[in-house]
């Protein structure tokens, strides 16, 4: 029998395994914004991308979406506050 990974290797495993239905429904809801050029960033990303998120991109996408609007769109846009843990989803979203 094989023995269970150590914590820590299971949790980098999940990080690179794709995110669940539920989980992305979720995040799908939360990336409605109340701002249109977030909303069409956003939902074009989910769109093309979702089905194949990680749960490390759907929690850089989660503390994005923890922002409001505007310093969303900011940083979406490359203005504002650098954050090297972020800038791989901003990355990808700037290219959605």
């Amino acid at each position: 029998m094989d023995p269970l990974p150590a914590p820590a290797a299971a949790d980098a495993l999940r990080a690179t395994e794709p995110v669940d239905a539920r989980r992305l429904a979720r995040v799908r809801w939360r990336a409605r914004r109340g701002m249109l050029e977030n909303d069409l960033v956003l939902t074009r990303f989910l769109d093309r991308r979702g089905a194949d998120l990680t749960e490390a991109e759907i929690a850089a996408l989660d503390r994005l979406l923890d922002l409001p609007d505007n310093e969303l769109w900011d940083r979406i846009c490359g203005r504002g506050e650098r954050d090297a843990t972020l800038q791989p989803m901003l990355d990808a979203l700037s290219r959605a």
